[in-house]
Order: structure tokens, then sequence, then C-alpha cells
């Protein structure tokens, strides 16, 4: 079952059952004739209506909001932000999908020769929990505009989301089974994969469930796509701005308790500066307001799902019995719901959980370094690759080591890894492959053909 559990109280809030293997491949056949008939629809019309899908969005952004926060425990303003983004990647593409994928000429000796960028057909898309609306939009918005069509696998635990993005298509007036949701259970995913009517796959999640696809994936020769989790370094050089980096560093990490990818997880500080920073720092997360989620001043709520909860709490225990010191939070609160506070850790050294791994919650760690080379070398001592941040003033500096020292798809200076429908996303090493967004985002599941004309 797709089961919604209220992670503020714990109530059950709905339930949708698994569609069947028949079900399955009816679906995964009305998406193929869908495709047929969508990729000859003019790419102007196709934009239409996905300005018209982000028109929806905005005019029922309160409703979706709380339809978020319900089901995984978003602290209401930040749902309205998620909404209002995904209004965003809707007019980005909508404004430009023509320029994107535009013929482009290329002089050989033939007479005319071009690339032209021609839809590969049906993907499936295997959506997290953790952004239930922006992680769909953010893909389907420069897929289905190029003329693909999109089966939607959504995490179990946000059927309701999963529910009302289809409803916003059918309402923008997108043809049916132009997105199809699949409420398909995880051990079906070799039956959609294999099927050949599916020309691609992306997923968004866990580093596990990466491996997972991306081995269905090579073994039926399926183009993927693939964001995983990250462990993200941010480094404060003692030339920052102390307080800004703070702000920007417990921002990041208390967004949506945590749950993010690009979230500050590993903090690594110079010692110069390092007792300032814990000044700035610890009381701005330990004074984060949390509560109510639905509350208009709450800044975090619960996490989404009791055994998340319960695996973090697993990670910092063991990183406290190896040496870690925790300076705030820590304790599972005793009250029904997915509760945990924010926490920070210190003295954190190589073989730890806190150290090695993802922490996926309301938890920072934060590592001293002596200097700016060993800041570098602690950064890119993970298996993960998926953003970084860096503060200090000298901006040239910052810059250079964005560029050319750390190793992640995202770097920033002096401000927090976010998403930019602009700006290509994704990651390296374990936190996979290929890019959303940009142009790259509208790019990575067509076919770039070849045209040659004598």
């Amino acid at each position: 079952m797709f089961t919604a559990i209220n992670p503020t109280n714990g109530k059950l809030i709905r339930s949708l059952p698994f569609d069947d293997d028949a079900t399955i491949i009816d679906k995964i056949s009305l998406a193929q004739t869908a495709f047929h008939a969508w990729r000859k629809i003019p790419l102007k019309e196709r934009s239409g209506l996905l300005s018209e899908a982000g028109k929806i969005l905005l005019s029922e952004k309160e409703d979706y909001a709380r339809l978020i926060t319900e089901e995984m425990g978003k602290p209401i303003g930040q749902g309205r932000a998620e909404i209002e983004k995904c209004a965003w990647v809707c007019k980005y593409y909508a404004e430009n999908a023509e320029a994107f994928l535009e013929p482009k000429m290329v002089k050989t000796d033939a007479g005319k020769s071009y690339i032209s960028y021609e839809p590969e057909g049906v993907l499936l898309a295997v959506m997290p929990w953790n952004f239930p609306f922006w992680q769909v939009f953010r893909f389907a918005a420069p897929n289905i505009t190029a003329g693909n069509t999109i089966l939607l696998k959504h995490a179990p635990n946000v059927p309701g989301c999963c529910v009302a993005i289809d409803d916003i298509f059918f309402k923008a007036g997108f043809p049916e089974d132009v997105l199809a949701p699949l409420y398909a259970p995880v051990d079906r995913m070799e039956l959609i994969i294999s099927n050949p009517i599916v020309r691609g796959v992306t997923l968004t999640g866990s580093t596990d469930a990466g491996r997972s696809i991306a081995a269905l994936s090579g073994r039926y020769l399926k183009k993927s796509v693939l964001e995983l989790g990250g462990s993200d370094p941010f480094i404060v050089l003692d030339d920052a701005d102390i307080a800004l980096a703070a702000e920007a560093c417990a921002k990041s990490k208390l967004n949506n308790a945590g749950q993010s990818c690009i979230g500050a997880k590993r903090i690594i500080v110079l010692e110069k500066v390092y007792d300032e920073f814990l000044k700035h720092f610890v009381p701005i997360f330990s004074n984060a307001t949390q509560g109510d989620p639905l509350a208009e001043n709450t800044t975090i709520g619960p996490m989404a799902r009791l055994d998340l909860r319960d695996t973090l709490h697993q990670q910092i225990e063991s990183s406290i019995i190896n040496g870690a010191k925790c300076l705030c939070g820590g304790q599972i609160p005793d009250k029904a719901g997915a509760w945990y506070p924010p926490t920070v850790l210190t003295d954190v050294t190589v073989g730890q959980a806190a150290y090695e791994e993802e922490l996926f919650g309301p938890v920072t760690s934060i590592i001293k370094v002596k200097d700016q080379e060993e800041a570098i070398a602690v950064a890119n001592d993970t298996s993960y690759g998926l953003g970084a941040a860096i503060f200090t003033s000298d901006i040239k500096k910052g810059e250079r080591i964005a560029r050319e020292e750390l190793d992640a798809g995202a770097c920033f200076v002096n401000e927090f890894v976010k998403s930019d429908p602009r700006l290509p996303f994704g990651g390296v090493k374990t936190s996979g492959y290929g890019r959303e967004l940009s142009v790259e985002g509208m790019t990575e599941f067509m076919n770039v053909k070849t045209v040659w004309v004598k």
C-alpha cells in the first residue's frame, strides 16, 4: 500500500493500493500510445500547457503546501516556497524550450547537416518524498515539454501528493497518460524497466536505491539519470564573515528538517575561527523553532517517518560512542510523531558515522582543521559529490577552490548550495550521474540525432 502517516502525530491519513502487474503493464502501454500523439503536438502548444500548469500551482498554492506538510511534515512556509519553485521551473521551460531544442546547424561536406533533438519516448521517474512536488516538476517540466511521456512512481508515503500532481496536469489540459502515476512496489521495478516500451529511467533517492536502479538499467540497456545522496562539505576559511557563514550553514541544514541531499552535513572550520564559529552557529541551531509545521513561526517540523528518525539516532549514538561530542540535541523526545531536535556534533573524525555517512535529518557535524589545505582534503574525503560550499572574503580564491579543487557537482561561494532551474544540477561519485535543470536537463532524455542531407 501507498500509505501516508502524519509525521506530526503518527496518525493514518490515507492509503492507496498497489497496482497489480496487469495494471502496470496496461499503464505502460497507454503511456506509449500517448507518446505517439503527444510528440506530434507543436512545441509551442506543449509549452503553453506547461505554462498553464505553473499558473494552477500558484492559484492553489495553499492547498498543495498543506498537503506537503500533512504527508511529510515540512513547515507550511517551506511548502509554499516549494510550490512557488515548481511554478518557476514550469515558467522557465515554457519560455526556453524552443531555444533549447532548436536544431543546431553544423557545416560539413553535406549540402545540409545539423543536430536535431527528438524525444526518446516513455520514461520512468522514481521520485522521493523529501520534496514531493519539486523533485517531480524539475524532471517532468522539461521532459514532458520536450515530447516524452512519464510514468511517475512516487514515494509510498506521499500518495496524496502524487494524486495532486496528476490532477494538476489534467487541469492544465495535458492529454491523458502523458503523465501517468504508477502505484508500484519496489519489487516491480524490474517488470517496468525491462519493458521495451520504457526508454529511460531517472531516480532521485538514496545511493543504495541508485545502485539498484543503475543495475537494472544497465541490464536492460536503458539510459538512466541518478540524483543520489550527499555528505555536503561547507568550508569556513579564517578570512570568512563568520556570522554570515554560520547563518548560511544553519539555514541550509535546518531547511526541511535536514532532509535535503544538499544540506550542510559536514561543516569544516579552520581552527583559528573555530570557537567563534561555534558561538554563532550553535545558538542559531539549538534555538530554532520546532513545533507544529502548520504554524507560521515554525522553522523545523518533524522528520518524515519514524524509521528515518530512528536510523538517524542510531548514527548519532554510534558516532558519540566513537568519540564525537554532542553540543545540543541528540535525544528522541517523548511524544508521538517522528520528532528529532536540532543536533550539533563536534570532534567528528574518520571512522565515525557522522564523518563517513549521510546524516539525513536535523544534525550537522562540525570538523576542525588546521589550514586551507586540510579543509579541502577533508571536504573531498567522501564517497559523495553532490554539493559543496566555501566561505571566504577573498572571492577570487573562493571561486578558484570551488572550480578547481572541490569534487562535487555544484560548488557555491559564500552561499549555501541550492538548485536553480537556470543551472544544471547533479552529482559525481556515489552522488549519481547525469544532470537535471537548465538546457542539460532537457536534453538528457532526447535522441541527439545527426541529420545529413546531400
